[in-house]
């Protein structure tokens, strides 16, 4: 094998790494440990936009599972051939193209990746905390501020969720993890800050 190709390999091997989905999603303790620099990003956008790290990461975890290039499922016709996608929603935060640029653009971010972990944290903590603003939800109600995240806040304020129990259903489930998140962080946040000091 020649040296280019060797390179080639190695570069490609290391990219899968840091793209990969952590091993244990279920606590974040594991999750930070595992990821590195994770924790740093969560924190900077937990800091800069006022939404705790562990509702951000619970969204994120519903959105995407941490797959950094998630698509929504393509439309199958008779069963098996694949059609367009529902939408053009990608990356962590499984964020459209319109909402991605509308970030881009009031945040300050302009060279923004949907498939970036520190971008799209800090997406998922700024349209957070325009829900908090716009429509009126605690900074800590992981529940409605998921209904917010996934109707649109002009949605959220019409109500659209109330006819969707199965929304309903997920909300009540991000909020479950997000109190989870919250208890594991806070025997592993001294630990973590110690590493990432700042």
């Amino acid at each position: 094998m020649t040296k280019s190709i060797w390179i080639v390999f190695f570069v490609s091997l290391l990219a899968g790494c840091v793209s990969s989905p952590p091993k244990h999603q279920d606590n974040l303790c594991h999750i930070f440990d595992e990821k590195n620099g994770w924790y740093k990003d969560a924190k900077k956008a937990s800091k800069r936009w006022g939404v705790p790290i562990a509702t951000n990461m619970a969204i994120m975890h519903q959105e995407s599972r941490f797959h950094s290039k998630a698509k929504p499922p393509r439309k199958k016709y008779l069963g098996f051939i694949p059609g367009p996608r529902k939408s053009d929603a990608y990356g962590y935060s499984q964020a459209k193209d319109d909402t991605w640029d509308w970030y881009k653009k009031k945040s300050g971010h302009r060279g923004a990746d949907r498939d970036d972990f520190d971008d799209a944290i800090d997406f998922i903590a700024w349209y957070n905390s325009i829900s908090v603003k716009q429509n009126r939800i605690a900074a800590n109600d992981t529940y409605r501020l998921y209904l917010a995240y996934h109707e649109g806040h002009g949605g959220y304020s019409r109500g659209t969720y109330k006819k969707k129990k199965w929304l309903t259903d997920v909300a009540k489930k991000v909020d479950r993890r997000a109190k989870s998140y919250h208890t594991q962080l806070k025997k592993c946040e001294n630990r973590l800050d110690s590493w990432w000091p700042f």
